[in-house]
């Protein structure tokens, strides 16, 4: 098998196009159904103690890692080792699922018309389909804000992290990445449902976001000066409100997304009925305005394409050098 910079091209072309494939499965929904299955089968077999829960949590890791990432390796050995262009184009139409660009644009996008028809019943509706908070009491602002909050975070977990697994390591690394990161949306909560199983999911996944956490960040600085935005006070707040989370990576880019909108993000926020207390991010410069949520996508848009110029640039460059020095 042989990993194919031009397959993880053509997928994020596809992914910018077309977005997620809805008349097809996603693979993510099959992971989701083996994290739940495999859950209920070793919740059955480990006691209900902390140590016990815990052992547990890491054999689920395991074994969904394994299995995520074993299956995209035994079709594309095949495919590759039958012809080249096969295993290249499977190898693009899983880079393509594994991207979420354009739909992460679709969604946020209903946010937005809804707002824009004055319809603050659906676009509750919608932005609860792409957030984890409470919205049923959301105001414009909250909702606005909530939509790009989302479209912030999500660039760096959705599309710089996953397209740079891809990058090192095709397909595979990038499911690999994925089962990880829908463990932790699955089971990493901090309730006393999940507050022993659950560790192991959530700290793996802060250990592979670390990483694309922060060169998200620097690319979306880099793409905020480009794009004709405030790079000055994307790099100011960045600095300053980078840590401002719970998590070790999910205000890097937020940061920077408010910075470069000059608007304050975050704050206290509702989860199944219960208040928690978050610091703001950002500086109120002006007030956050529906278009705002236009402008997260137009600043999500020219991260991806820096990432993939930067990370694809590099990844040629250590080929070459393997080729003449090796």
């Amino acid at each position: 098998m042989r990993l194919s910079l031009l397959a993880v091209g053509l997928g994020f072309l596809l992914d910018l196009l077309f977005g997620d494939p809805r008349w097809l499965y996603h693979p993510v929904r099959i992971i989701g159904k083996g994290i739940t299955l495999f859950e209920k089968i070793l919740r059955g077999i480990f006691p209900k103690s902390k140590m016990g829960e815990r052992i547990a949590g890491i054999l689920l890791v395991i074994f969904i890692v394994i299995f995520s990432a074993g299956i995209p390796f035994v079709i594309l050995s095949l495919a590759y080792g039958y012809q080249v262009w096969l295993g290249t184009a499977i190898e693009a139409f899983m880079c393509y699922q594994l991207l979420a660009t354009r739909s992460l644009k679709d969604e946020s996008k209903k946010v937005y018309d809804a707002l824009k028809k004055g319809d603050i019943v659906k676009s509750r509706r919608a932005v609860s389909m792409i957030v984890g908070r409470d919205t049923q009491e959301l105001d414009e602002q909250g909702v606005t804000k909530a939509a790009v909050e989302t479209v912030a975070e999500n660039t760096s977990d959705g599309i710089i992290a996953p397209l740079l697994y891809m990058v090192i390591g095709g397909a595979v690394l990038g499911f690999a990445y994925k089962a990880i990161n829908t463990m932790d949306s699955m089971v990493g909560y901090k309730n006393d449902k999940y507050r022993y199983f659950g560790t192991a999911a959530a700290r793996l996944d802060d250990v592979v976001n670390y990483i694309p956490a922060r060169l998200a960040a620097w690319i979306m600085i880099l793409a905020a000066y480009t794009n004709g935005m405030n790079g000055k006070q994307a790099m100011k707040i960045y600095r300053r409100d980078k840590n401002k989370h719970a998590s070790p990576n999910s205000a890097h880019t937020e940061a920077v997304m408010a910075g470069a909108l000059e608007i304050q993000l975050a704050g206290d926020a509702w989860y199944f009925g219960k208040l928690h207390k978050k610091k703001f991010i950002g500086d109120p410069i002006r007030p956050v305005e529906i278009e705002d949520i236009l402008r997260s996508h137009e600043l999500m848009y020219a991260t991806a394409v820096l990432a993939f110029l930067i990370f694809g640039t590099i990844r040629t460059l250590i080929e070459m050098a393997g080729f003449f020095f090796g």
